[in-house]
Parts: structure tokens; sequence; C-alpha cells
């Protein structure tokens, strides 16, 4: 996400229709008051039995180097030194990874280690009281050259012994197939068509699903098809900070590949469901979005007003919203489209969850709203090490909104901060209030099942490089990736233990903190 432009969210105002809309004011949502629902509450916040309390990790995050294309554009950032790192936390630079240059050639090709680490990660995650873990199998790894019909046997001996390590720790299996990585030849031109817009792309991606059902399919009740497109969408072909780079002119030019990528959906969806009926078997499937609270800038301001839950329609809700209809419309636009087979293949609403956005529209430009990620204004707004706003407050409102729009099951399948230190008093502070916001849904009558924290281990941040940390357990990344719990580990712990957060732990971590940003320094 970039708060410059947010292209992908356009918004196609007309100022004659927005004048008589500024009536409606009233009923327009401003910005929230209070960082957390009911402060005076003090617990305990118990979760209903059966929640699932895990933590989430990506293949091209964790896993050695695999022939993707994130892999071809790494490379190429360190070898040509697009290695710039923009003085605003969380701003990438389009078409550079921040500071990649900077790390030693090991930590670039095996990102954390997992490949040879996992047995000692997914026994530290049991330790810590986790039920579940969330991970993605690799289409890099598993067909790393065009042409092939069979998965590659090595890709499958390591995931095979993912799994095998998870049934032995008595861990649920959480499966995403599609995590922003894709393998590099599917960008080969084709028809002059490159990716998913290739004519023979959906064909792929149907043999990719289907070796992944034949070894991996009654290994997991738990999949996720795609995850955050929009976060794919507007990073990748708007911004050009994630591979394929591009940054085309508007939402309309992108409007097609988010359809291809529900189709995408859509086909993983039944193949999954085809082979459970036929093992008698139940699955759950489903695809999760990046969700914000999108708030005005100014909360007086009519056009932020109006602008923010425009946003949040176009972001959030139009590829959930798709899966309801079997029809993709992108707000702002025209685009219109028919899937087929989409309409119904949902079993729950995912939910990745980080925080508050500021929505800003100019009235002299008001096609293009502006993001800011915090308020300098606000001296009680805690934020973490990518300036991103902590707001957990939000996540109630967005899963109160997933709950009326869809009335099915909730996962919260990311959500985390960027915090480095080893007392990550932010860290822990977002894991309390998040949970108790859970809890309190939950309580509500709401259907919320489960939740996985970003991440289990530090890792690589896509182009935000090394910089940033989001785990449990710290990487040393110039000591042999050395795993280090931090503070945060024992919280979660203590959570998982207890079933809920216990009233004394919300009184002692219950408060934000108050300190600087980590700064992470590369290795020498």
């Amino acid at each position: 996400m970039q708060r410059r432009r947010l292209i992908a969210l356009m918004l196609t105002f007309d100022v004659v229709v927005l004048l008589p809309v500024v009536l409606l004011l009233v009923f327009t949502p401003g910005r929230g008051d209070g960082r957390v629902s009911d402060p005076k509450a003090d617990g305990p916040f118990p979760l209903p039995p059966g929640f699932e309390l895990g933590t989430a990790i990506a293949a091209q995050q964790v896993e050695h180097q695999q022939p993707s294309d994130w892999t071809v554009f790494e490379r190429d950032a360190a070898a040509n030194n697009r290695a710039e790192h923009s003085p605003v936390p969380g701003v990438a630079t389009p078409g550079h990874i921040a500071k990649i240059t900077a790390w030693p050639e090991e930590v670039r090709l095996k990102k954390s280690n997992f490949d040879e680490l996992y047995v000692e990660d997914l026994k530290l995650a049991r330790q810590g009281g986790h039920t579940a873990f969330r991970f993605s199998v690799d289409w890099a790894r598993l067909f790393p050259n065009p042409g092939m019909t069979e998965p590659d046997p090595a890709a499958v001996a390591f995931y095979t012994g993912v799994f095998d390590t998870l049934d032995e720790l008595g861990m649920t299996a959480s499966v995403t197939l599609f995590h922003f990585s894709t393998p590099a030849w599917l960008w080969e031109e084709k028809d002059g068509k490159r990716g998913f817009e290739r004519d023979d792309a959906i064909a792929h991606w149907t043999t990719y699903v289907r070796a992944v059902i034949q070894h991996f399919g009654p290994r997991a009740k738990h999949w996720c098809t795609l995850n955050e497109p929009m976060v794919y969408l507007y990073n990748g072909y708007l911004e050009g900070i994630f591979p394929p780079l591009e940054r085309r002119a508007g939402p309309p030019a992108v409007a097609p590949v988010a359809a291809r990528l529900l189709e995408a959906h859509a086909v993983a969806y039944h193949l999954l469901h085809d082979d459970a009926t036929s093992r008698d078997a139940t699955v759950e499937v489903g695809f999760t979005q990046h969700t914000r609270a999108f708030e005005p800038w100014r909360g007086w301001f009519p056009l932020d007003r109006i602008g923010a839950p425009m946003v949040a329609e176009a972001f959030i809700w139009d590829m959930l919203d798709a899966v309801q209809t079997g029809t993709f419309a992108l707000t702002g636009t025209d685009f219109s489209q028919d899937i087929p087979n989409l309409k119904g293949a949902q079993d729950y609403v995912g939910i990745n969850y980080y925080g508050r956005y500021y929505v800003e529209i100019s009235p002299s430009n008001i096609g293009a709203p502006i993001i800011h990620a915090n308020d300098p204004g606000d001296p009680n707004e805690l934020v973490n090490d990518l300036n991103w706003a902590l707001y957990p407050r939000g996540l109630s409102d967005i899963v109160n909104e997933a709950w009326s729009r869809y009335n099915a099951p909730i996962y919260i399948l990311e959500n985390g901060v960027a915090d480095a230190a080893l007392d990550d008093t932010i860290r822990q502070y977002a894991l309390v209030s998040h949970l108790r916001e859970l809890s309190m849904l939950s309580s509500a009558g709401v259907d919320v099942r489960g939740y996985y924290h970003w991440s289990l281990v530090d890792n690589f941040e896509w182009a935000e490089g090394f910089e940033a940390r989001f785990g449990l357990v710290q990487v040393d990344f110039a000591d042999g990736f050395r795993r280090v719990p931090r503070e945060s580990f024992a919280v979660y712990r203590q959570i998982a233990a207890e079933g809920g957060v216990s009233e004394a732990l919300w009184a002692a971590e219950g408060r934000p903190p108050k300190r600087a940003p980590t700064v992470v320094v590369a290795p020498e």
C-alpha cells in the first residue's frame, strides 16, 4: 500500500452529483473514537471453544529462493543496486527493494531459512500453544520449469515434511495457494500476454492445483486460494513495487486481471470440494482480503467523509461481493464481468487486518484519493516500525461488516505489526487488544473461528526487504539464522494457555506503549 496515490481505487465522482450528496453527511462515518471497543471493560475476554490460534508465513518470504517472478525481481534488484530506501518508513520505491544489497548473499538466498529449520520453527510454535499453522505451497517450487505435467519430486518431499511435522505436533494445516509469487516462466510473453493474463494461465493454474490436491489434499481442511488479491493488483500493476512492476493508467486496465484471479479462485474452490466429496470429507475454502479501517483524514470535510467508505468498498468488498453475485464490478469504473462458477464459491471470509488508513480527497483532484498511514497531529496514535497506525477497534468494524454482508464464518488469517525490538511492547499490546476485540465479537454472536498472527518468524517483507520485522520469533541473520523468541511469544502463549485474554493480562498489557520505532541494521 502506498500513500502517494491510490489509483486502484480511483473515485470517479462528478462534482454536480456530489453537491446534493453532501446533504447525506449525517449518515457517513467520521473518525472512530477510542482505540479499542468498550475501553472500560476489564475482562476476562474468553475465546470460543475450538477457536484456532496460530501464525502465518508465505513461501517466498521464508523459504529458499525458487524460480519465481519475485526471485527474478530480487536478484535483479541486488545485481543492479536497486535498493533505494525511502526516508519515510512504509513507503516503497517502485522497482526497488529496500536496502537489499546491504544483506549477505546467503540471507538473500535463504530468507528465514525455513527449509532447514522448519522442524525447529514448528516445534517452537507448538511450545507457544499454537494449534494451527498457515503456510503456502509454492507454485514455482512445484513447477519450476514450463511444460511440466508433474510436480518436482524434491518439492513434494519438502512440503510432505512440513505436513508430517504438523501432524506429529497435532497442529492444523491452513494452506494458501497463491501468496503473490508465481513461476517465472508464466511471465514469458505468449500472444502478447504475460502472467495471469495469458490465455493458458488458468490451464497452468489448474495443473498446479490438481497436483497440490493429489499430494496434499487429504492433509488440510482449510484452504485459502488467494492472498490479498487487491494488494497484488495495486502494488504490481499500478504502483510498480511488486512484480510485474507495471504502472498502468488506472482501474479499467487492471480490472481484467482481478477478474482472472477470481476465475482462478473459482477453479480451485470447486477442485478442492470435488476432491473432498470423493473422499467423503469436508473442507473450508475461501480467500482473504487485506483490510484497513479507512477513515476520513478530516472528520469535518465532506469529501473525505464520503470518500473513505468508497475506498473501502473498492479495496475490500468488491471482490468478496463478487463471490456472492457471480459478477465482479469494480467501484469507480464501468467494469463488470460475470465469472464462471464463482457465485457461492466461499465457505468463509478471510480477513487480514493491519490497522487504520486515512483518506483525503482534494477538491482539485477528486479522482485520486490520498492515503495517509498515520496522523502526525494525533499525539496519542500508536504506530509500528513501518509508521502504520494501530487501531484494534477497526478490526471489530471490519468483522462486523463482513458478518453483516455475508453471514459466513470468519477467519483472521493475518494480523500483526512491524516491531523489531526483543521486548516488543507494541506487538504485545497488539496481540491482547486485537484478541480482546475478537472475544467481544464472539460474545456478540459473530462466528469468528480463528486468528493467525503474522508472523511466526522474521522474514523477507517484500519491497521492504529485511527491514520490517513481524515475527513473534526474531531471526538473527548475522548468527546462522538463530531463532530468539521475543517477549510477545510468551504473551501469545499465555493467551493460548488461558483460552483468551485474562483480566490480569489485559491489566498488564492493555495500555498502549510509548516508544520510538526500532531501527534495523544489516549484518556486516
